[in-house]
């Protein structure tokens, strides 16, 4: 769609310990260093998405619904446990390429606090188009677009970080921090997911599908699960630097396809994965950087189906540390109180 204002408030969950014990930490901690009082200012460039990928293991046929979300321009601050976000998606950034129109909610959600990783998914999308192009499109546009193709996604992500001492998941996403030596962290939690996915008529487009039987109207899903994985950021000369997650889960649950009259409901156990990235330039006053974040559910093997939804967003930021003076210091007073 083509966005107004996309206003995305993050209340980062803050660390249960004590503020001075962990400032004091700070300070002898050689591996990453951490700005408590200063306030992180950020310009940036993010898309956000949430696709449905599909393939007919009969047919041998594989479908990629991608919404036309907009990439979008903003500022934000960060101080604390606190971040405010705005955005726009200015027409100049987004220029009309016959992807039809997407109206969509999105409530992604990323936090890092020093002990673990929070994630929460509230994927709320309308309109969506096969990204492939003239693939099933009518004759005069490039895309076949689905306008009431609707998905709803919500969900919950967890794990525990084994070695937050040295290794820094906030110097790589909120900048609040700033990692001078390569480190890494074993991590394991849990994960769960739930959602729909609806069309008016039929899910497939009937001129690509060569058994109109086998087209389905909605799709449901569950699955919840344990998951590890591991993160590292490389370090070159102190300032540049590398971050990679990625994340495993055996999520158990079910999917259920429904066509009038038919409903066909299967239980099981999928492997899911979640991705991370992240790069760029650190310094005591300022970074840029950019990163990726790619969620993907798989979801349970139904009437031959393969199945399933990812969600993601990519960011360019550029982000400048700077202490609050005096007269803004007494506004944020009550987050000292809160932290």
């Amino acid at each position: 769609m083509r966005s107004f204002l996309v206003i995305f408030i993050l209340m980062i969950l803050g660390v249960s310990t004590d503020l001075k014990a962990q400032m004091a930490d700070d300070e002898e901690n050689t591996f990453y260093q951490t700005f408590p009082d200063h306030i992180m200012g950020r310009l940036y460039l993010s898309r956000k998405y949430t696709s449905l990928w599909l393939r007919d293991n009969v047919e041998g046929q594989s479908y990629l619904f991608a919404p036309n979300s907009t990439l979008n321009h903003g500022l934000g601050a960060t101080y604390k446990w606190a971040t405010l976000n705005l955005a726009y998606g200015f027409e100049a950034l987004n220029p009309d390429r016959g992807r039809g129109d997407t109206q969509y909610l999105d409530l992604q959600a990323h936090a890092y606090p020093k002990n673990f990783v929070l994630d929460f998914f509230g994927q709320f999308y309308r309109g969506f188009h096969l990204s492939e192009k003239e693939r099933g499109a009518p004759p005069d546009e490039r895309y076949y677009n689905d306008p009431n193709l609707r998905l709803t996604k919500v969900g919950i992500f967890w794990q525990y970080l084994f070695n937050p001492d040295k290794f820094s998941f906030r110097a790589s996403f909120l900048n609040n921090e700033w990692q001078k030596r390569s480190a890494g962290s074993l991590m394991a939690g849990f994960e769960m997911y739930g959602g729909r996915v609806m069309a008016d008529s039929l899910l497939l487009p009937e001129t690509l599908v060569l058994n109109p039987e086998r087209n389905f109207r909605t799709l449901r899903f569950f699955e919840f699960g344990p998951n590890v994985g591991y993160a590292y950021t490389l370090v070159i000369k102190k300032h540049w630097f590398i971050t990679g997650a990625a994340s495993a889960n055996l999520g158990f649950g079910y999917s259920q396809q429904e066509s009038h009259p038919d409903r066909n409901t299967q239980w099981g156990i999928n492997p899911n994965l979640f991705l991370r990235g992240f790069a760029g330039y650190n310094s005591e006053k300022w970074s840029i950087n950019a990163n990726y974040v790619h969620n993907r559910v798989r979801l349970i093997d139904n009437q031959d189906f393969s199945q399933a939804v990812m969600t993601g967003n990519y960011r360019l930021n550029f982000v400048y540390r700077f202490l609050p003076g005096p007269q803004l210091k007494k506004h944020l007073d009550v987050l000292d109180f809160m932290d």
